[in-house]
This record gives C-alpha cells, sequence and structure tokens, in this order.
C-alpha cells in the first residue's frame, strides 16, 4: 500500500497511513534523502515524517497512524486527533514542480486551547557512514527557523544536485529540535530532526522567545510547506521569498548590521549594542520573522581578556612540577579546574593544547602580559616535553599513564607549537623537536590520516628548516607532504574513518593538504581533486541567514565528549569551524573568489560569540530548543578547548596563508 506521486523530475512515495517514506530522484538515485530502517535500525515509525506531538497545559498527546485517510490522484488528506479536544488534518498534494503539505489543528473542545508545544518530525537522512557511503548516499539538514521566514535543505554531502528544499508557505516554525541523540546513536548520527511551530513548553526562552498558540473553539492554526527539487543551493533561495538579506551577519560594536529589507519589510526590533548574539525582529504583510546577528568587542580585546583568564584560572597550580605548567578546563559556574575523571577530552594535554597555542600568538602579536605569558610558554614546553611526547614521537592525550591507543591529531599541534617557540625565543632545540615529531607521525601512519593542523604544521617547519639553513631537511618534509597529498589524491573518495566515520573536521585538512601540496608543486591532478573537495567542504555549512549557522559546519556531538553536562546534539558555531576559514584562505587563486573568502572571514567572526570581553568562554553551544527532550539552546558551562578558535584566527590571520610561505622558500 505505497504510492508514488511525481513531482519536478523527482517523486516521494507515501506509506499506508499516508505519510512520506521517501524522496527520491532519478538524477540521484542512489540518495537517501530521508531515515529509514534498513539504512538506520534505531529509525521507526514514531519518528517518520510528518508524524509529532503537542503539548497544552491540560496534557500531551502523539499522532501517527492516521484515524481517517482518504487518497486521490494527486494526494491524499489524512486525519488525527492527538487530543481529545484537538483534530489535526493533514493534506499533502503534488502540482506540478511542488509537493505541499499543510497540517491544521483545530480546537474542536468547548473551551479555549493554549498550545505550548507543537512538533513535526523531518527525519532526514543526516549519517556519517564511511565516506564513500556518506558523499553517495547521505544528506546535510541545514535548518532555519526563523518564524514566517523558514525553511529546510537537504543537501547532498556530495554538494551535487538535486537538493530537496522545504519551504514554510503559511504559518510559522520558531524552532527546531534533536532526538535519537544518546550513547546509542553516538557521533556518526545527527539524530531525528524535529520541527516547531512552537517548543514554548520545553524551552521558552529558544532562539529568541517561543510563542503560546491559543485557539479558541473553532479555531485553527494551519501550517504549510511545500518541497521541491533545486539544481543549486542559489536556486533554492531565492525561491524562499525572504523578507530580508544579511550580507554579513556581524559587525564591530558601535556599528550596524547591514540589512537589506525586501519590499513591504519592516524591522521591529535590532538588538542592542552589546558584545554578543542579538535577535533582530522583522514584519511582513502581518507575519513575524526573527533571525540573529552578532556585535562583536574588538578581537584584541577579546584574546586579552582570555589569556588573563587562562593564566590564572586553567593552570593547575597545585601540582608539582612540571604538571603545574599544563592547562585544564574550567566550570565557569564557580572558576573550579576539573580533573580529568578517566575522560579523555577533559586531560591536560590533546586539545588543551590549544590555550598554549593562544598564548603563543597573542605574545607573536605583543598582546598580553609577555612577561607571565613567557613564564607559562617556557613552563608548557617543558611540560610536553616531560609528560606528553613519548620516545617514537607520538604524543600522549594526558600526562597520566596508562595505555592508550595512538592519536595522531596530536602530534602536529605540538610540533606547530614548538616550531612556534623557535619563532618567539629562538631555541633551536624547539625547532629540531618540531621537525622530529612531524617526521615521526610519517613513520606512525600520518600519510593515511587528515590530522587537524598537519599540512600547516610542515609548512611551517620546513620553513624554519630552510631560513636556518638546512634545506635537505626542509625539502624531505615538503616531499613527505607532497606525497601525502597524491595519496589522497589517489583515494578519491575513499576517506580513512578517524574518530567519526566523515566529517568536517576530516574534509578541512583534506582541502588544506591538497591546496598545500598543489602550492609546492602545482598539478592538474591535486587541482581536480581539490576542486571536487572544496564542494564537499562547502556543503557542511548551510546558507542560513543567522550567525550560528550561516557557513558553519555542523557538529553535533562536542557537547557530549567535551562539555560538562554530557549533551549531544547540534553545537554552533564548534571552534573546529575554523577550518573550513583556513582551507578557504588556503585556495589558490584558480579557486579563490570573493565568496568562500567572504564566507572565512564570516565563520571566524561567528566564532567569536562564544568568547565575552570578561575572559569567559563556553566550549559548545547546543543550539536546538531540547535533545532528546532536555532543554538546550544554551552554552556549555565548561571552558575546555574551545581557544582554538582564537588562535587559530591569529595564526591564519598573521600567516595570511603558510602555505604561501612555503612556495617562496623552497622546495629546492
Amino acid at each position: 500500500m505505497r504510492r508514488a506521486f511525481e513531482f519536478g523530475g523527482g517523486r516521494v512515495l507515501l506509506g499506508p497511513d499516508g505519510g512520506p517514506i521517501s524522496f527520491e530522484h532519478a538524477a540521484d538515485p542512489g540518495r537517501i534523502y530521508l531515515l529509514d530502517e534498513a539504512a538506520a535500525a534505531w529509525h521507526g515509525p514514531d519518528h517518520y515524517w510528518g508524524t509529532g506531538f503537542v503539548i497544552t497545559p491540560e496534557g500531551a498527546g502523539r499522532w501517527q497512524a492516521a484515524s481517517d485517510i482518504d487518497w486521490r490522484d494527486d494526494g491524499v488528506t489524512v486525519r488525527h486527533r492527538p487530543r481529545p479536544e484537538l483534530d489535526l488534518t493533514v493534506v499533502r498534494r503534488v502540482a506540478g514542480e511542488r509537493f505541499t503539505e499543510s497540517y491544521t489543528w483545530t480546537n474542536v473542545g468547548e473551551a479555549e486551547a493554549q498550545l505550548t508545544s507543537l512538533a513535526v518530525n523531518v527525519p532526514i537522512r543526516d549519517v556519517y557512514d564511511a565516506a564513500v557511503s556518506s558523499l553517495a548516499r547521505s544528506c546535510h539538514a541545514h535548518i532555519f527557523t526563523g518564524g514566517a521566514w523558514s525553511w529546510i535543505l537537504a543537501e547532498p554531502m556530495s554538494a551535487t544536485p538535486p537538493l530537496l528544499g522545504v519551504i514554510v508557505r503559511e504559518g510559522d516554525l520558531w524552532a527546531y529540535s534533536i532526538e535519537s541523540r544518546n550513547t546509542h546513536t553516538s557521533s556518526d548520527n545527527r539524530g531525528h530532526i524535529v520541527v516547531h511551530p512552537t517548543d514554548h513548553a520545553r524551552n521558552p526562552e529558544a532562539f529568541g522567545g517561543q510563542p503560546i498558540l491559543t485557539l479558541a473553539p473553532g479555531a485553527s492554526y494551519t501550517l504549510t510547506w511545500e518541497l521541491g527539487w533545486y539544481d543549486s543551493r542559489e536556486a533554492f533561495l531565492a525561491a524562499t521569498d525572504a523578507p530580508a538579506e544579511f550580507p554579513d551577519l556581524t559587525a564591530p560594536l558601535g556599528s550596524a548590521v547591514p540589512v537589506e529589507l525586501a519590499e513591504g519589510t519592516r524591522m521591529v526590533a535590532a538588538g542592542g549594542e552589546t558584545h554578543g548574539v542579538k535577535y533582530v525582529e522583522l514584519e511582513r504583510d502581518g507575519r513575524r520573522s526573527r533571525t540573529a546577528v552578532a556585535h562583536l568587542a574588538p578581537t584584541r580585546d577579546l584574546v586579552e581578556a582570555r589569556v588573563e583568564r587562562i593564566l590564572n584560572e586553567h593552570r593547575p597550580v597545585e601540582r608539582p612540577e612540571p604538571e603545574r605548567f599544563a592547562f585544564l578546563p574550567v566550570d565557569t559556574r564557580t572558576g573550579l579546574r576539573q580533573t580529568e575523571n578517566a575522560w579523555a577530552d577533559w586531560s591536560d594535554g590533546a586539545e588543551r593544547v590549544g590555550m598554549a597555542v593562544l598564548l603563543q600568538q597573542a605574545r607573536l602579536q605583543n598582546w598580553g602580559d609577555a612577561a607571565a605569558i613567557d613564564d607559562a610558554l617556557l613552563g608548557f614546553a617543558r611540560f610536553a616535553r616531560e609528560r606528553l611526547i613519548q620516545a617514537d614521537g607520538s604524543i600522549r592525550r594526558s600526562s597520566r599513564p596508562g595505555n592508550e591507543p595512538l592519536r595522531l591529531y596530536n602530534t602536529p599541534w605540538l610540533a606547530h607549537f614548538f616550531v612556534d617557540q623557535f619563532e618567539l625565543y629562538g631555541d633551536v632545540a624547539d625547532l629540531e623537536l618540531a621537525a622530529t615529531l612531524l617526521e615521526s607521525s610519517y613513520a606512525l601512519g600520518v600519510a593515511d590520516h587528515l590530522s587537524i593542523g598537519h599540512p600547516e604544521a610542515v609548512v611551517a617547519t620546513a620553513t624554519a628548516l630552510q631560513h636556518r639553513g638546512d634545506a635537505a631537511r626542509a625539502d624531505s618534509l615538503r616531499e613527505a607532504l607532497i606525497g601525502h597529498t597524491r595519496r589522497f589524491v589517489d583515494r578519491g573518495t575513499d576517506l580513512p574513518a578517524h574518530e567519526v566515520k566523515y566529517e568536517q573536521s576530516m574534509v578541512a585538512p583534506l582541502v588544506s593538504l591538497l591546496a598545500t601540496g598543489y602550492e609546492l608543486r602545482p598539478d592538474e591532478r591535486v587541482l581536480a581533486a581539490l576542486r571536487t573537495s572544496l564542494g564537499w567542504l562547502r556543503a557542511f555549512g548551510g546558507p542560513q541567514p543567522h550567525v550560528r549557522l550561516r557557513d558553519v559546519g555542523i557538529r553535533h556531538w562536542d557537547g557530549y565528549w567535551f562539555g560538562i553536562d554530557r549533551q549531544w546534539g547540534d553545537t554552533f558555531p564548534h571552534y573546529w569551524s575554523v577550518l573550513t576559514a583556513i582551507a578557504l584562505r588556503q585556495l589558490p587563486e584558480e579557486l579563490k573568489t570573493e565568496e568562500n573568502q567572504r564566507a572565512a572571514d564570516a565563520i571566524f567572526a561567528a566564532n567569536l560569540v562564544d568568547f565575552s570581553p570578561a575572559g569567559d568562554a563556553t566550549c559548545a553551544f547546543l543550539l536546538p530548543s531540547c535533545v532528546d527532550g532536555r532543554p538546550a539552546y544554551r552554552a556549555d558551562p565548561l571552558a575546555n578547548d574551545q581557544d582554538w578558535a582564537l588562535a587559530l584566527l591569529l595564526r591564519s590571520t598573521a600567516a595570511c596563508s603558510l602555505s604561501r610561505r612555503a612556495v617562496a622558500t623552497g622546495p629546492t
């Protein structure tokens, strides 16, 4: 009892209860736009497209199986009764290029009804299988719940058309939430996406505030959206009939965020003038919309405040030397340093190296207390040498002894730290150590790994070696990187799985690797691979007109691994999103465009919202209104690994592109 309805060159397959169970298009027959049980065992009827729930002061209810169904040649009408006083009629129709759904909730009771949460499931298959499968089958779900100005875009992870777009035409969406995000689904699944005309009952302040929908007896509320196939993001965005355009979503304090209002749109509110996220309220034709922008304090102010906090709060001064020179996470609610607690992502190594790197970058800019920073950096260098670096050149995640798997991510972070130590203090032993660590990483298998920061570390170290007169060692490192590049050109879509099977922080290092390798030795095969992988990278970040979302790569596990609240769910922005910005800045001139360089700047700027002028920071802002029913849309209280965002902004800006420096000096 499944029925297919054609629209716009594709089709929707409706199940026995009249709800969509798949969307298919002949141009990409292997793409799975919606979750299904065959590909995701954790998906089931409770989360089929169009199912949902309602919460009222009198109680709550869900809908799934239809109480009545009326099939027609162009679609279906189904009815549900989620509450005794609430009727739901869903009308699904195809007409030419579009498939339209209308959800109408009617108060059939004798008293006024208040809908304090209303939810509709839209289970887009945003799943990270192995890279080959993800690129061939999965989609990124880009979600914008801006009231009347709301839409969802299911974009193939391959960045190839067709894209499936959902545009709200009647009613509003004010929030989205995520379900099925837990240790069972883990890091490779984004979960079930749920959109809300309101989620007031569970998180009234989410997304700038959630309304209460009040229905008099006999009154109705209707949500209508249309689905279509699109050849590009630009074509989709043109169809959304946006009430405004935001060329930039950030502005310095004291300046207005630029906005271009469509005809008939007026700005109701534009937020305040303090550092951070502000909501912009719009109105057109009696319908309200909302988005978020940010006013930003000067970068130097944010960096110097953060450096002071790191020096005063993040160093475990209670420990003996050299452990007292490490850096630890801090619970910002109390100022208490967080011990490791057998949790690798709270250790005194690995990502916490970002705090030392931020101190270095501030020192290179002559920002902050030079004497205090010097003392901290020299102490951390000693700690890293004695407690983190092992005899074979591998890097421990923690100073605590114990068995742990090899983690190649750690090596370029420390190698680049030591080459920057050499730049600051001139100790040749630091440069020698940086080179040794990178050479060891190749012996340990890095040529089959997409390590964050590895190409940049190789270039910086080789450049320093060249300037010291050690051209042979510099050339050897560059040749290893060129071989590394060619190895990944040959792999195509068969990227090796790392801690997550496929993710933005694999593809951004891939783009950086290919861009750096191409600059060192131009090759048309490398350029072709770079052009393709650039599409994969840009697909991670959506085009939403929201400062936390536009261009920022999707990540949906970091709150659990790095936060103190252990909460899964979309983290926007996450500091590793700046890896996309770095990769875009490294592109050769053949691929650079005004648009992708704008995106690089925007990603760096967006990450500044996770820092305050007082030096506070958060490792994860959980964007959904709720995750598995737990309120989110808040910052995790732990200041942990987020300082990479500031550190890499300074390093990337100062270098412009580290790969360019390598071209001028080699290989010989």
